[in-house]
């Protein structure tokens, strides 16, 4: 996911299950319950203005998919403690071909409007959402899904309304056909994007989105657009991970340096990320509030591919060239403090199927081989380029070192381009108003390389905002996703991986970690290797 400082993609910073090397940890043993709590009371954290609105279908991003993914509850999730998937409303999950899967529903659960989950609510809204007549960001999301051409069409009108793979059995069973196997489809399903729909949401899906209604252990109250959503916890939530706590307050910042500021005068109780000012000092400063823990996360440069500048085979040498002018190691070292680790590879340390090296010597420190490159590519257009990024995510200081390190080392001109926040900034990136280049990290959606390849650079796919397509690479992908196991899933998409250094779609940059702390007035803050703290558990202090 773009993350917006993390995308579904990321604010600051878009697993494992048995999968993945991650977990959580804090610095100094932080977030240990020592005090008495009150479950009545709300925490507040630090948010981003959602793209769009408030469905489960239309969020790829931080700003909306950490608050739908409070408001809703799918049929798995992960356990924040080791990462592992979790049935939540679904019971059970059967499939002996990985083609055709068995969904048995628990009873009981409910929407916050009262009406019961049903399995017609997944089928009814993974149909809407995969339409194409319905313009949500994530619909290719279901093109596993038997049927899903003719609901979503290359070209013209949909031919049906729903899907031939999705059957309802009745209240509590239906069946999910795919039109090839995926191993790991279960993986998948811990998405946002497969979330329930109340019957009520089809009479205004538009007046839905501002005032949602889901299932999961938060309800939404208010929505103060560009300042905060209101959530309360849900007295009748049938998950396993009920609410310690009364609610969350997603508070907008225009900074992460304002919200740091919050941070330490207790007028926000938890961070998204601290920003890079305050990296040498946030553990000092928070003491054991302060959070140091693994992310399943990465941060690229992305390109217009679908700019006739930027489009030529031969720009990809370029491409290449501006990535071995970037001094990787010393920019994650003096500006972001060592908190991070230079990149690779596209996907992320830690996650099952990262696999160093992928970059090749693209992603070297080589001035010399820079410059031979991107003289061999015809140049960078104009000898000038831009780095579009979100201003409220603390990205200055980086985005200046990056280009710093390609001006002096190629004689490119190279300077920021700040958009004043994430949702503009991310509108203008899916908008194709972008020109050249542009800050895109990625943090998990489900824990497997395969998300952060398919679900980015797979020709169409719902998050490959480059206009990135490669016949060699899909069809490795597809053949991955056919596998026999996930183990071999996770073979075939390192060799997909290998691919993109030939076109170099992005530029990798280097692996995130979660660097947060919260405030005096809460405890047991943890977070996972999505870089989610684990909601339900925070305790405000009584």
């Amino acid at each position: 996911m773009p993350v917006a400082t993390r995308a579904r993609w990321v604010l600051a910073a878009a697993t494992s299950v048995a999968l993945v090397a991650g977990g959580c940890s804090s610095s100094g043993g932080g977030g240990g319950s020592s005090g008495s709590s009150d479950s009545s009371k709300t925490f507040s954290y630090q948010s981003s203005e959602p793209q769009n609105a408030l469905q489960p279908a239309n969020a790829n991003e931080t700003g909306g998919g950490r608050i739908l993914q409070n408001l809703f509850k799918g049929l798995v999730d992960y356990d924040p403690a080791n990462a592992k998937i979790r049935m939540q409303v679904a019971d059970k999950i059967d499939t002996s071909d990985s083609q055709t899967f068995d969904v048995t529903l628990k009873d009981g659960w409910k929407f916050h409007d009262g009406t019961p989950v049903h399995a017609k609510n997944f089928v009814d809204a993974w149909n809407w959402a995969a339409t194409t007549t319905n313009n949500q960001i994530n619909s290719s999301w279901f093109s596993d899904i038997e049927g899903y051409a003719d609901v979503h069409p290359e070209s013209g009108q949909p031919t049906v309304a729903k899907m031939s793979g999705l059957t309802v059995t009745d209240d509590l069973h239906f069946t999910v056909k795919l039109s090839h196997k995926v191993s790991y489809f279960e993986y998948k399903l811990g998405y946002i994007a497969f979330s329930p729909l109340p019957d009520a949401f089809y009479n205004d899906p538009a007046g839905y989105g501002q005032k949602p209604v889901g299932n999961g252990a938060y309800q939404f109250v208010s929505w103060d657009h560009n300042q905060q959503v209101v959530t309360k916890a849900f007295p009748d939530y049938q998950g396993v991970d009920k609410p310690k706590n009364g609610g969350i307050v997603f508070k907008m910042y225009s900074t992460s340096e304002a919200a740091y500021a919050d941070l330490q005068s207790n007028n926000l109780d938890v961070m998204d990320q601290v920003p890079p000012s305050a990296l040498a000092t946030y553990k000092s400063d928070l003491g054991d509030r302060a959070i140091d823990a693994p992310q399943g996360a990465i941060q690229n440069i992305g390109f217009t591919l679908y700019q006739a500048d930027w489009a030529p085979p031969e720009k990809a040498k370029v491409r290449q060239g501006l990535s071995m002018a970037i001094d990787r190691d010393t920019i994650t070292k003096t500006v972001l403090q060592g908190s991070r680790k230079p990149a690779s590879a596209w996907v992320a340390e830690g996650v099952e199927g990262y696999k160093a090296g992928q970059c090749g010597d693209n992603c070297t420190f080589d001035p010399a081989k820079a410059k031979q490159l991107i003289a061999e590519g015809g140049g960078v257009p104009g000898n000038r380029m831009t780095i579009t990024y979100n201003a409220d995510g603390g990205h200055k200081e980086w985005v200046d070192a990056v280009c710093n390190s390609i001006r002096q080392n190629t004689g490119v001109e190279c300077t920021g381009d700040p958009k004043p926040d994430f949702k503009t900034a991310r509108a203008a990136i899916t908008g194709h108003q972008i020109n050249g280049a542009f800050r895109t990290g990625w943090v998990q959606d489900y824990p497997l390389n395969a998300n952060f390849l398919a679900d980015v650079y797979r020709t169409g796919a719902a998050s490959n905002d480059f206009g990135y397509s490669n016949a060699q690479f899909d069809q490795l992908a597809t053949q991955a996703d056919e596998a026999a196991s996930v183990s071999d899933t996770v073979t075939g998409y390192q060799q997909a991986e290998a691919v993109l250094a030939q076109g170099m779609p992005a530029i990798p940059l280097w692996y995130y970690r979660t660097n947060s702390g919260y405030s005096t007035k809460v405890q047991n803050v943890t977070f996972d290797s999505f870089g989610n703290p684990a909601w339900t558990q925070v305790e405000v202090k009584g």
